[in-house]
């Protein structure tokens, strides 16, 4: 019988640094993963479906300076993780990194920036428009070959290590995992059709009948773990608007990392590029937005709709957000130009000026759309509230199953979220978990 302590639904990042945390760092005697296809992390963790990012706040323009302090720590875990295991060029990848400030408006809201964040991050760098012509010719360069006419200025690092392969990050989560105790389990191509209390635990069954069992159930299955709650009875005040991004290639022309400044308004990205670091000589940008009835991609439109999200979303309250977010002009007119992106030929057209905001001389034939990449983000709706939960949502029942919702940056959260999940499981199960072990390994910060 397929019994274990911890049973946790995704294997995904998430997912498997939770799996390795508690194999670390606790005296958990078995723990198994359950993850609905063939391989690990091919969805949300995929290297073709995220930035390859760790969002440590540095850059990103969204987040504030409280909010900031606490990504660094949950980013540094994932960065001193990497570095102590030797993981350097295969698995984290170091680069220049910069959110830069395009126009007078812009730049001086990059000078305020800079000040108050220069405190949270040591060594974080302020460049003036010919500092940053050093570092990224193309970001200055204009469609004549000459500078482009606007102020602009950055804030960021010439050196960080800062790019991550998610994917194959999972996979070193579980081998390392494996290592340590053989008989933690994997389970694939295991689709979970339902949760079912049993005894003091749960029984996880497949759409094809498997059966394991569990004393604790933990869910990080990133767009699936909303209906999945909701199945079991949990979440029913919480609304699901899943948003799909694009990305488009481009020629290799940027050394390093790019933000730009983000319309605090608006609970997605901003345009940024990235050079690719499993596809080389490539640039990536994007991503766009797509609000649709999907709990991931497929390669056709109709591919993977789901149903059983409409059926358990689709209440009066979830119409009254999204009105309400639509009345606001800047995110309606963000809306339609990303419905707009989706035109063949002209839908590039319009994304081309968006990006000539990082590369002015971008042509349209230097860009082509990046094909099979981009993932399903799911934005928690608060039916209660009646708003948008911006970031990372939770479910605890304090019935030994909890659900993890974690659009981005809930990679760079894996291991901070794997704590934080370890404590609360070693708690029910009353077993131990060594967090101070854990943080002098990887934020000793934290312990000082």
């Amino acid at each position: 019988m397929n019994e274990f302590d911890v049973v946790i639904i995704g294997g995904g990042v998430s997912g498997c640094c939770t799996f390795y945390t508690l194999t670390q760092y606790s005296n958990i005697k078995k723990v198994a993963i359950v993850e609905k296809e063939s391989q690990l992390a091919q969805i949300s963790s995929n290297h073709k479906a995220n930035s390859q990012t760790i969002h440590d706040g540095s850059i990103e323009t969204n987040y504030t300076a409280e909010k900031a302090r606490g990504v660094r720590l949950s980013a540094q875990k994932v960065r001193n993780f990497a570095l102590k295991e030797g993981l350097q060029n295969t698995i984290i990848f170091n680069m220049q990194k910069m959110a830069i400030g395009v126009g007078d408006v812009e730049c001086e809201y990059m000078v305020r920036r800079h000040e108050e964040f220069k405190e949270i991050f040591p060594g974080l760098q302020f460049y003036t428009k010919e500092q940053i012509k050093a570092m990224e010719p193309k970001v200055i360069e204009g469609a004549n070959g000459n500078d482009r006419p606007e102020n602009v200025v950055a804030s960021g690092y010439e050196s960080d290590w800062c790019a991550v392969n998610f994917e194959r990050l999972s996979e070193y989560f579980v081998q390392k995992a494996k290592e340590k105790n053989p008989q933690n389990e994997i389970f694939l191509n295991f689709r979970v059709k339902a949760i079912e209390q049993k005894n003091t635990g749960y029984r996880v069954v497949s759409a094809d009948g498997k059966e394991i069992y569990a004393k604790f159930v933990l869910v990080d299955a990133g767009s699936y773990a909303l209906p999945l709650a909701q199945s079991a009875g949990y979440g029913l005040d919480l609304g699901c608007l899943p948003v799909a991004g694009n990305f488009y290639f481009a020629p290799n022309i940027l050394k390093g990392k790019v933000y730009c400044v983000q319309n605090p308004k608006l609970p997605f990205a901003a345009l940024h590029g990235d050079p690719d670091i499993v596809m080389e000589g490539k640039t990536r940008l994007g991503p766009t937005a797509l609000a649709m009835p999907k709990l991931e991609r497929g390669k056709h439109w109709f591919d993977k709709l789901s149903p059983d999200l409409l059926k358990l979303d689709m209440h009066k309250e979830i119409f009254q957000i999204s009105y309400d977010l639509f009345r606001d002009s800047e995110i309606r007119h963000y809306v339609l130009r990303n419905i707009l992106f989706g035109l063949p030929y002209f839908g590039k057209k319009m994304f081309l000026k968006d990006a000539q905001k990082i590369i002015p001389s971008l042509k349209l034939d230097d860009v082509s759309l990046a094909r099979g990449y981009g993932e399903v983000r799911p934005q928690v709706l608060d039916r209660s509230a009646k708003k948008l939960v911006m970031g990372e949502k939770r479910i605890r029942t304090g019935k030994g199953i909890t659900f993890n919702m974690t659009p981005s940056p809930g990679a760079t959260s894996c291991l901070q979220n794997a704590m934080v999940d370890a404590q609360e499981i070693a708690e029910y199960l009353n077993i131990t978990f060594d967090k101070e072990k854990f943080l002098q390994d990887l934020s000793p910060e934290e312990l000082q």
